[in-house]
């Protein structure tokens, strides 16, 4: 997007590229669809309305973890019977609205939440159906707050549990177990984490068959990474080599169907955060350039250090200086990168934070009685 264009639009403001965005689900449908699996897009990563209307369109599930999430999806034309509901803690309002939308499944993280689910499905005179999310304890490595597959977090039901449930089972009348959910992270780079699931979730998958319980799906998660650093080069992951560890590496029983919850990997490059330089302070050992956009619009950086490609795209200056890229917010966290190469930057100059289309609008804030700008759709 040109100057000419950017001045027009109060900054900070989310900018989507939906043609980069349409191009991405399909690349991720054609791979998936070549081997049968089903894709869940997680609502979680983004939500905004015209994205939501796109996935929808391609033929995508949807993957929630709140029951307003479970309400978007239908709103925006997402089937019930293609929502999943994941979320280590449901309470019983948004349970309640699972069951009467008779979605596909509940991803059950604990044996109290399955007790819990049964009760409430007796009172609605239904039989929900659910998976169960064990935690296979297999090492995302990523970072330490988006790791969810080790036994130390506390998503899933842990493999310690699983007699007492089995024993439980046959009391608990009104769910149905039709499946299995995995989830060990996101931001997955390296395809060893995957293979490594494949082989744990093949030991469950005989684990659970051995004790005459047929399941009718695996649900792998997602989790997925994207090229935070090169998005211009990389805009697109590999779906090809991530559905085919899956191909080469699951053993499924026959009939038996694999579904997939990507987000970050769907979404996070068809946007970008335009902001606006207010000042270039000089310091002694750095510049910094001070953002109109700070932690309030895109809280990754500060939340858990992410790094994001930064550019300054209106500066003509053939000159390159480094700079602590900050935002305005009176918080010392408030940095969106330190030491970034930018063209030689001066007021007024606008810069963009690429790959910020998962986990960005999404978690804005009004902190500071912030107020979020509209967003910009090319």
């Amino acid at each position: 997007m040109r100057k000419k264009e950017l001045i027009q639009y109060k900054t900070p403001f989310y900018c989507y590229d939906l043609e980069l965005l349409s191009q991405t689900l399909d690349e991720a449908q054609t791979h998936a669809k070549k081997h049968d699996y089903h894709i869940h897009y997680a609502l979680k990563a983004n939500t905004n309305v015209r994205i939501l209307n796109l996935i929808q369109s391609k033929g995508f599930g949807a993957d929630c973890v709140s029951g307003n999430e479970v309400k978007k999806a239908i709103e925006t034309g997402f089937t019930s019977n293609q929502i999943a509901f994941a979320g280590v803690g449901k309470s019983d309002e948004e349970i309640l609205i699972g069951l009467e939308n008779d979605i596909f499944t509940f991803n059950c993280e604990s044996v109290e939440e399955i007790e819990v689910i049964n009760e409430l499905a007796s009172q609605q005179n239904k039989v929900a159906n659910i998976a169960l999310r064990l935690n296979p304890n297999v090492d995302a490595k990523t970072h330490k707050y988006i790791t969810t597959g080790l036994e130390e977090n506390k998503f899933g039901i842990n493999s310690w549990e699983l007699e007492g449930l089995i024993e439980k089972l046959p009391s608990l009348t009104h769910i149905k177990v039709t499946g299995l959910h995995f989830h060990i992270g996101s931001q997955i780079t390296s395809m060893t984490p995957f293979k490594n699931l494949c082989i744990r979730v093949n030991e469950l998958n005989h684990w659970f068959l051995e004790r005459g319980i047929r399941l009718e799906h695996l649900n792998l998660g997602g989790g997925l990474g994207i090229d935070y650093q090169s998005p211009t080069e990389n805009p697109i992951p590999d779906f090809e080599l991530f559905f085919g560890i899956f191909n080469q590496f699951l053993e499924p029983r026959p009939n038996q169907e694999i579904h997939f919850e990507l987000g970050r990997s769907l979404v996070a490059n068809c946007g970008s955060l335009i902001s606006k330089v207010l000042y270039v302070k000089k310091g002694i050992k750095t510049n910094f350039a001070i953002l109109d956009a700070g932690m309030t619009e895109l809280i990754r950086p500060a939340l858990y250090q992410a790094s994001h490609s930064i550019e300054n795209i209106t500066s003509e200056s053939t000159k390159l200086e480094f700079y602590d890229v900050v935002g305005p917010i009176c918080e010392s966290s408030d940095c969106f990168g330190k030491k970034i190469e930018l063209k030689e930057t001066k007021r007024g100059d606008y810069i963009k934070i690429y790959s910020t289309g998962a986990y960005g609008e999404v978690m804005t804030s009004g902190y500071n009685l912030r107020e979020q700008n509209p967003v910009v759709y090319l």
